[in-house]
């Protein structure tokens, strides 16, 4: 019963549980436990979501294919899951009952930047490795951090495209980069701010002018300010961070408000399915993205990037965001590890996940000395004719960048 509650994402609200497997050690019989605290419920519940499917997805692959082998014995992997709600400080109380209560010796990391800064001095405390997927704030890898592995880009590199794209566009018709313009709206999480400051660090070595550089509310519900400003000052270019949430509040008051923008880039745009939620609006638009489904990388569980997209969108229902993507690289690497350290001791499983070198569907992965994943770009999406199409950087991109995105008076 207790799994199949999992299965459906179903809580119990009084302990803000959602629980798979036993909780009395990290490994019982032929199976290891992983933990992870995640947002089941709260502002970042749909990007929760999409990180426990990925998770769900490679494990469920994995043990089909005979589970993983740690000296000489088979075992299956499993996750003990608490639904943190979407709060930092309830995530530190989360991980410190995996550990101390559930005995949990091995985590995945929770959705976003603030989350995994609460958790990763516990898991650091207790030398507990932790690999996440959805922790990207620069900041996370400047603390020394010895038990920490993200297998995901950081947040400089974000919307770096971006900007870099519009100066390219501006030098091919002859005009200087200098020349351009540039609004933002960030939200005040650790994510969203360290993109700030890639973002304004770009513009500046580019010689571009930031005329608005504004902070999305803390419930993410109206930006009908900034867009007010946007509407009177024509910057060339609107730059937005702010999850799920924030994506979907730019595409929709863009729409209400008829807000013109040469070009418009935003983060998260595919776990807040714009394209799907608003039809016609979203096109032009582009996406800062970990992951496309049309990039070149394979591995043997999943097979390619599309060969995934396929098996997620069968197990369920919807074509995956690159949360999905890397959360499930993210328990690939754990079952890498685990294999090479011939054991369960953690030291031992954090030596071998700092030698990791390998190649899966979502990208290559090889961590630095701090935990980074120092190999694998970032992708930006354009909303091109209902699709999801790779534009930048040029190496992988699938199709040439609509600019500049027309007046709302012509495109309906």
């Amino acid at each position: 019963m207790i799994r199949k509650l999992k299965q459906l994402g179903l809580a119990t609200a009084a302990l803000g549980l959602v629980l798979a497997g036993t909780a009395d050690a990290k490994v019982e019989g032929d199976t290891v436990y992983l933990g992870s605290a995640i947002s089941l419920t709260g502002k970042y519940s749909t990007n929760g979501e999409h990180t426990q499917r990925g998770y769900d997805l490679a494990v469920k692959l994995i043990n089909e294919a005979g589970g993983i082998m740690v000296d000489g014995q088979d075992y299956m992997l499993d996750i003990i899951y608490y639904d943190d709600e979407s709060t930092p400080a309830r995530g530190a109380q989360l991980a410190e009952r995996l550990i101390n209560q559930d005995g949990v010796e091995f985590m995945l990391g929770p959705y976003s930047s603030g989350l995994t800064k609460a958790i990763a001095p516990v898991t650091e405390q207790y030398g507990v490795p932790m690999v996440e997927a959805n922790g990207a704030s620069l900041s996370l890898f400047t603390e020394g951090y010895q038990y920490l592995f993200a297998v995901l880009s950081t947040t400089e590199q974000y919307l770096a495209s971006a900007v870099a794209l519009a100066a390219e566009i501006a030098e091919a018709e002859g005009r200087d980069p200098s020349t351009l313009t540039l609004a933002a709206a960030f939200e005040n999480d650790p994510f969203s701010q360290d993109i700030r400051n890639g973002v304004l660090a770009d513009a500046e070595a580019l010689g571009i002018k930031v005329v608005i550089d504004d902070q999305l509310p803390p419930e993410l519900n109206d930006m009908a300010a900034t867009l007010a400003k946007v509407k009177a000052l024509k910057p060339d270019i609107l730059v937005v961070s702010g999850h799920a949430k924030g994506a979907t509040l730019a595409i929709r008051q863009m729409e209400e408000m008829r807000v013109d923008v040469p070009m418009l880039a935003l983060t998260h745009c595919d776990s807040a399915d714009i394209i799907g939620n608003f039809g016609e609006a979203a096109e032009y638009t582009l996406c800062a993205s970990q992951w496309a489904p049309s990039l070149s990388y394979s591995d043997d569980l999943f097979g390619s990037a599309a060969d995934f997209a396929a098996t997620f969108e069968a197990e369920y229902g919807y074509a995956p965001p690159y949360q999905a993507a890397e959360s499930a690289a993210a328990v690939m690497v754990f079952a890498d590890a685990f294999e090479r350290a011939g054991t369960f001791d953690k030291a031992a499983v954090r030596d071998a996940l700092s030698e990791t070198v390998m190649e899966t569907f979502y990208g290559n992965i090889e961590f630095d000395e701090t935990g980074k994943n120092i190999a694998k770009p970032m992708v930006l999406y354009q909303v091109q004719d209902g699709e999801y199409v790779v534009v930048a950087p040029t190496a992988w991109a699938a199709s040439e960048v609509r600019w500049p995105t027309p007046p709302w008076a012509d495109r309906q």
